[in-house]
C-alpha cells in the first residue's frame, strides 16, 4: 500500500514524478453523491493556495441563488493517483473542503459537518473517533436490471462466485489508493459481495467510503457489469448493510475499555452506546436515508430493527464484540443498522454526536438482550421497553424533523434542506402507482 502524501510539496512531487495531466477535485452533496471537476496539473499551485471556484447552485443541498459561488479547497493529505485511469498522462484526485467566497467553511458541506462533530469530541478531551464500516454491494449483469452473476452464498469460494476476480482487482486498487483492506468475500445473497476496510479516524474513513464505492463501480464496469450499493435491490434476499464499528480514544488509549467491568466496558463506553440507542430512531433517516432503505430494515433478515444491545445476539441494533485479553484497543461497538447508500460524513457525524451526548449527559446503558429479538412477541418487546426503528422513510424523516440533536449536528441550513428533500422523496414515493399494485389489483378490481 502506497504511503499517503501529507503536504502540498508531497503532492507536487508525486504529480511531477508520475507526470500526471489532470487532478480531480472531489466533494459530496448533501445526499452523499460524489461530485467532481478536473483541473490541469499546471494549476495546482494556485489551487492549493487559493482553492478553485465553482458554481454551487446546481449541487443538491447547495442550490440557493445566493450560495452559487463556492470554493473547493483541496486537502493535500487525501491525494492519490487513480489506478483505473491510464498511467501515461495519468489522473490524480484530492478531496476538498467547500468554502464560501469569504473563505469560511460552507455550512452545507458534509465534510464540514463531520469536522464540527470532531471539534466537539476534542473539546470533551478525546483524541480519536475510529470507524470501521463493512460495505456490502451487489453485482448485476448491467444497470438496466437485477440479473445476478452467480447463486453463491456466504464465504463461497467456488465457481459459484463469479465476482472473485473483479473483487481481487478492486482490493488491489483500493490498496493503491492508500486504503487498508482487511477482508473481502462473497456475501449471503446471490451476487452479493463485501470488501471491509481496516478502521481509521472518522474523516479519513468517510473519504475512504466514497473512494471505496466509486472504485467498486469502476472495476465492475470494466467487466461490463453494474455494482450497486442500493440497500434492498432483490425481493426475498438479504439487503446490503454497512455494519459500522465505533470506538473512542483518549490520551492514546481506548476510552471504552475497563478491565474490571463484567462487559469490559468503561462508563464512557456504556454512555456512548446508550447515546446510540437513545437517539437511533431520530437518526434513522441519516444512516438509512432512502425509501428503499426501509425495505431492508424489516424483521426476518439480517438487518436489525430493534433498539437494544447485545454481546452475541445479532438481532440487536448494537453488538459489542467479545473482549480478547491483550486486545484492549479492539474494544468497540458495532452498529448494524446503517446501509452503504448513506452519506458517510453525515452518518459518522451523527453517530459521534449521539455518543458524545450520552457521555455528556450520563445516559444509563440498559442490560444487554441476549435473546433473539425476532422471536419475542410485540407484547414481550413492549414489556422489556424495546423500541423499533421507523418502518418507512416518511416516519423516519418526521422523527428527524423533531430532533434537536440532528439540528445541532447538521446545522440549521443543512437540517432544513435535508428535511425538505427527504419529505419530497417520501411524497413522490407515496403517491406513485407501482407495477406491483397494477399486477395485484388491476385484474380483480
Amino acid at each position: 500500500m502506497s504511503e499517503a502524501p501529507r503536504t502540498v510539496e508531497d503532492v507536487k512531487a508525486l504529480v511531477d514524478e508520475h507526470q500526471l495531466r489532470f487532478i480531480r477535485f472531489w466533494f459530496t452533496d448533501i445526499l452523499g453523491q460524489l461530485k467532481s471537476f478536473s483541473i490541469n496539473s499546471a494549476e495546482l499551485d494556485d489551487a492549493f493556495e487559493n482553492g478553485m471556484g465553482f458554481d454551487g447552485s446546481s449541487i443538491t443541498g447547495f442550490n440557493a441563488i445566493e450560495e452559487s459561488d463556492m470554493i473547493a479547497m483541496p486537502d493535500p493529505s487525501t491525494f492519490a493517483i487513480l489506478p483505473w485511469r491510464p498511467e501515461e498522462q495519468g489522473v490524480g484526485r484530492v478531496f476538498c473542503d467547500v468554502l464560501t467566497p469569504e473563505r469560511t467553511p460552507y455550512e452545507g458541506d458534509p465534510r464540514h459537518v463531520l469536522r464540527r462533530a470532531l471539534d466537539r469530541m476534542h473539546t470533551m478531551g478525546f483524541d480519536t473517533f475510529n470507524v470501521g464500516p463493512e460495505l456490502e454491494y451487489f453485482l448485476f449483469k448491467d444497470k438496466n436490471g437485477t440479473e445476478v452473476l452467480d447463486e453463491g452464498g456466504y464465504f463461497d469460494l467456488t465457481t459459484l462466485d463469479a465476482g472473485s476476480d473483479v473483487r481481487r482487482e478492486t482490493v488491489i486498487a483500493l490498496e493503491q489508493l492508500g486504503i487498508h483492506v482487511e477482508y473481502s468475500h462473497h456475501e449471503v445473497g446471490p451476487s452479493q459481495h463485501e470488501v471491509d476496510m481496516r478502521y481509521a479516524p472518522a474523516l479519513k474513513m468517510a473519504d475512504d467510503c466514497m473512494t471505496h464505492k466509486i472504485t467498486v463501480k469502476e472495476y465492475a464496469m470494466k467487466y461490463g457489469w453494474h455494482a450497486t450499493f442500493m440497500p434492498k435491490p432483490l425481493f426475498g434476499e438479504n439487503g446490503s448493510g454497512m455494519h459500522t464499528h465505533l470506538s473512542l480514544f483518549k490520551d492514546g488509549k481506548n476510552a471504552m475499555f475497563d478491565a474490571d467491568d463484567p462487559y469490559f466496558l468503561s462508563d464512557i463506553g456504556k454512555a456512548f452506546i446508550a447515546g446510540q440507542l437513545k437517539h437511533a430512531r431520530e437518526l434513522s433517516s441519516i444512516f438509512a436515508q432512502w425509501v428503499n432503505s426501509y425495505k431492508r430494515l424489516v424483521p426476518g433478515y439480517e438487518a436489525p430493527v430493534y433498539v437494544a444491545w447485545s454481546r452475541r445476539n445479532r438481532s440487536a441494533l448494537v453488538r459489542v464484540p467479545l473482549y480478547h485479553p491483550g486486545k484492549e484497543n479492539g474494544t468497540r461497538m458495532e452498529l448494524r443498522c446503517p446501509d452503504p447508500a448513506c452519506n458517510p460524513y453525515l452518518t459518522f457525524a451523527a453517530l459521534l454526536q449521539a455518543g458524545l451526548e450520552g457521555i455528556e449527559k450520563g445516559y444509563e446503558l440498559p442490560e444487554p438482550m441476549e435473546k433473539n429479538l425476532y422471536h419475542l412477541s410485540p407484547d414481550e418487546r413492549k414489556r422489556l421497553g424495546i423500541e423499533q426503528l421507523p418502518e418507512t422513510l416518511g416516519e423516519a424523516v418526521e422523527l428527524t424533523a423533531e430532533s434537536e440533536l440532528v439540528l445541532r449536528t447538521l446545522g440549521e441550513h443543512m437540517f432544513n434542506r435535508f428535511i425538505e428533500i427527504k419529505r419530497q422523496e417520501w411524497e413522490d414515493y407515496r403517491v406513485q402507482v407501482t407495477q406491483w399494485e397494477l399486477d395485484r389489483y388491476l385484474p380483480v378490481l
